[in-house]
């Protein structure tokens, strides 16, 4: 009798074992239901700027505000004449409003003097134009206007691309034909195959540089390179046939 005991004993806990392996296994492939199956897939493209901007300061001190005005007046059109000499006609080239500011002495200790130091005059100057190599270059050369005494700052350079809404059209189609390949490769071990799609969830598109590797929830707008990688990422849920 005690025996048989043992044998029921160890023929139940067999089985809570085997039902446990099974459970185990079920949580573990979370992407495939009973009749559905949810695949995430991807793709990318490659492409050139076709457009671009720059924005640079004009920079003066003087000791009043009458005399930097002066000197920035003189200034101002050797940098206008250095963009248009670049290539830039003058309906890309746009002055903004200067703006200025009093620095003041400080005594050893930190606490200010109310003595003027200098006066601080800005002119702002953008430039844009659908020849990226051309706003590539005056980025790289504008510095050259320091040894003719001015002083300049580079604010920001940015690249844009024009047909991004189409390419996120493209791209997610792709993305979706990528997602039931490999929904289709998953389930070809079984005899089963993807049908129809019952759910499509569009991920964020990140525009990055070619070589980055950066991802974000939020996605990423990349406009500080010529050349951009745009990647689409598409959440779907299979049928199983």
């Amino acid at each position: 009798m005690l025996e048989k005991l043992e044998k029921f004993q160890i023929l139940a806990l067999s089985i809570v074992l085997a039902l446990g392996l099974v459970i185990a296994v079920k949580t573990g492939v979370s992407g495939v239901s009973k009749n559905s199956i949810s695949v995430t897939g991807s793709a990318y493209e490659i492409v050139q700027s076709d457009s671009g901007s720059m924005s640079i300061n004009l920079q003066v001190r003087a000791s009043s505000k009458a005399e930097a005005y002066k000197i920035a007046k003189v200034q101002l059109p050797k940098v206008l004449n250095y963009f248009e000499n670049a290539g830039f006609s003058k309906d890309n080239i746009e002055v903004k409003a200067a703006n200025g500011y009093v620095s003041y002495r400080y005594n050893s200790n930190g606490t200010p003097t109310g003595e003027i130091l200098h006066y601080n005059f800005t002119q702002r100057i953008e430039v844009k134009s659908n020849d990226v190599d051309k706003i590539k270059n005056a980025a790289v050369d504008v510095q050259n206007l320091v040894s003719d005494g001015i002083d300049v700052e580079i604010n920001e350079v940015q690249y844009y691309y024009s047909k991004l809404p189409e390419l996120k059209v493209s791209l997610l189609e792709k993305a979706t034909q990528d997602a039931k390949q490999r929904a289709s490769a998953m389930l070809k071990a079984t005899h089963n195959r993807a049908g129809k799609i019952q759910s499509v969830n569009m991920g964020v598109f990140q525009i990055t540089p070619v070589d980055s590797t950066n991802v974000s929830d939020m996605g990423i707008n990349d406009t500080s390179t010529i050349e951009k990688k745009i990647t689409s990422v598409a959440n779907v849920v299979f049928q199983i046939k």
